[in-house]
């Protein structure tokens, strides 16, 4: 049986991996497009043919999306010239940026309407993962869904979790970011208060890594990015951030769950932003928050 032809829509900080491991591992040729086509360009080497979404439509059985968020996953599906306008080849899309659940949900049936597939497919971890294919991946789909797409999704992560049907992928990354994030927040307080009580925070990241407070947000902000108070951009930023935390916010309303903490996780993230660091590393907020705590 000859392999499909795959496409890829968004090379960014994570899709730029995702997209090479793709290429690389799964045997298929695959278009790629992107807003800045030199991204698409640089990974030629890789066996990645740039093209329009146009061609990708009219030649791809399988789309992967890696994009900012709903707005442009709506755009790129049902806006005019996108993948619904030239679908040909087109099957299966599968999203994997994260996504408003509802909103997914509409669109899956949208597309269900004209004879496509819309399979939610989140990516967890760091961009080192994405470069690394060790992400993780929660996939909304079917059963058989699931099975048809997940030898491609094996390319770009070591885990891949089949959550539920359509939405459930989404679900499950923005209780995982929703979990991280407020985790991070209380760190950032923890450190603020250890380092104005005249604790080092070297110190401080040493020994809750090593006591009950020890967890995967410690280990990957800790001692490299809140003890040194360095939160570089081009990493998940604290407008990216707050943008998931605004999904799950979304999503406790249409539940009619309170999520008080995650609220003032929120607010602090906003504080950030409005204090001018929108595109640094969300951990951030720790600088915010030392400011606010300083002895008047």
């Amino acid at each position: 049986m000859s392999k499909p032809i795959l496409g890829f829509i968004g090379v960014g900080v994570m899709g730029t991996g995702m997209c090479r491991n793709l290429a690389r591992k799964s045997g298929c040729t695959v278009l790629a497009a992107d807003l800045d086509m030199d991204h698409v360009r640089s990974l030629a080497p890789d066996g990645v043919v740039a093209a329009s979404i146009a061609q990708i439509a009219e030649r791809a059985s399988i789309v992967f999306l890696s994009l900012p968020s709903i707005q442009q996953v709506e755009a790129v599906c049902t806006g005019a010239g996108g993948l619904l306008a030239h679908a040909s080849a087109l099957e299966t899309i599968v999203d994997m940026s994260t996504s408003d659940v509802e909103r997914t949900r509409q669109l899956a049936a949208t597309l269900q309407e004209k004879g496509l597939a819309l399979i939610d497919a989140p990516v967890a971890r760091s961009r080192e993962a994405a470069h690394n294919g060790t992400l993780l991946i929660t996939v909304g789909a079917d059963a058989g869904q699931f099975a048809a797409v997940k030898p491609h999704l094996d390319c770009m992560g070591s885990d891949v979790l089949h959550c539920g049907p359509t939405g459930a992928g989404q679900v499950v990354k923005i209780m995982n970011n929703m979990v991280l994030l407020n985790t991070v927040h209380t760190l950032a307080q923890a450190f603020a208060l250890a380092e104005q009580s005249g604790v080092s925070k070297d110190l401080l990241a040493q020994a809750l890594g090593l006591g009950s407070a020890a967890s995967f947000a410690l280990q990957l902000t800790g001692a490299n990015y809140l003890a040194k108070d360095v939160f570089p951009q081009k990493m998940f930023s604290a407008a990216y951030a707050l943008k998931d935390l605004k999904l799950a916010l979304a999503l406790s309303s249409a539940v009619g769950l309170d999520n008080p903490i995650t609220a003032l996780t929120a607010q602090q993230l906003q504080k950030s932003i409005d204090a001018g660091f929108a595109d640094s590393y969300y951990p951030v907020m720790y600088r915010v928050i030392a400011k606010a705590e300083e002895p008047a």
